[in-house]
């Protein structure tokens, strides 16, 4: 199970998230959503939670 949620209802598909990543985690789906390609390489420095602009991604916590 992904420790990376987003939420397609909040997200505007404005590709912050997969910009500011620096270990390209994310790619795109069909429909231009961001989508987590490369979970093992997040290093979870939160940007992508941290700079969308919908709050539409949400990294659980390391120990839950």
């Amino acid at each position: 199970m992904s420790f990376i949620h987003i939420n397609k209802k909040w997200c505007k598909r404005c590709d912050i998230c997969i910009d500011l990543c620096p270990k390209d985690v994310f790619g795109k789906d069909d429909d231009g959503y961001p989508v987590v390609i490369n979970e093992e390489a997040c290093i979870r420095c939160r940007l992508c939670e941290l700079r969308c602009p919908d709050i539409a991604i949400e990294l659980e916590d390391q120990n839950g």
